[in-house]
């Protein structure tokens, strides 16, 4: 393809500017090759501050592609969280039924529950957990909430009294069924870096068939795993 004296001179005066040939072509808004246009350009004269303009260039760049790369991942990671929730939320739903339920119960206990002679507890800061436990408690047996204690347990400099009416409003459960606070004193002189720990509540079920009969499920369960074995 021909081109003119005329667009050649505005190309050399563009490129002594120290445009790029990107900007060049949209200026002049003509889709000349970059291999003409390096040819045409050979005898020109950059300013002393190209080098500099171009690293910028590049780096704005390389900042622009790694946002669009951040959007990108984002999109992708949302589309999958919101893949796996469309596949769990059935499943999820099957917790109302009873059975299931106490199979839950029964590995919520396996894992996180103490026992003691005539009750069994479960102890933890995550306010989950402990609605859980309720929870399934509740829906499982014959639930008595007069056989319920709670026990805050926080650290030396917390506000005992603010953590009581947390877990209260947590659990559900009314005053008169919480022990007195226990302060750890190891923590005596220490601050809680974590402004958002609201101690660990220990609950309490003084009922003793309700132990065992999530213990021998538990141990039910994993016998069902034992007899199948190792899967290949």
């Amino acid at each position: 393809m021909a081109y003119s004296a005329n667009l050649i001179q505005k190309v050399l005066g563009l490129r002594n500017q120290g445009k790029t040939y990107g900007e060049i072509r949209l200026l002049l808004k003509q889709s000349i090759p970059k291999s003409t246009l390096s040819d045409w350009c050979k005898k020109a004269t950059l300013p002393k501050n190209y080098t500099d303009r171009i690293s910028k260039l590049n780096l704005n760049n390389l900042n622009k592609a790694r946002l669009i790369a951040h959007e990108i991942n984002k999109i992708k990671r949302e589309d999958l969280l919101e893949e796996i929730q469309n596949t769990n939320l059935p499943i999820a739903a099957l917790i109302q039924n009873q059975k299931i339920a106490k199979i839950a119960l029964a590995m919520l206990c396996l894992g996180e529950a103490s026992r003691t002679r005539g009750t069994f507890n479960l102890g933890s800061s995550d306010s989950r957990i402990i609605t859980l436990f309720i929870e399934l408690l509740n829906k499982c047996f014959a639930f008595d909430l007069k056989k319920v204690r709670c026990t805050v347990q926080c650290r030396a400099d917390q506000d005992t009294k603010m953590l009581e009416t947390y877990w209260q409003n947590v659990t559900k459960v009314p005053k008169r069924l919480f022990y007195k606070t226990r302060i750890d004193p190891r923590t005596k002189g220490k601050p809680t870096k974590n402004k958002n720990y609201m101690g660990v509540l220990r609950v309490d079920y003084l009922n003793t068939k309700a132990q065992i009969d999530l213990e021998t499920l538990a141990q039910l369960l994993y016998n069902q795993f034992v007899k199948i074995g190792p899967v290949a």
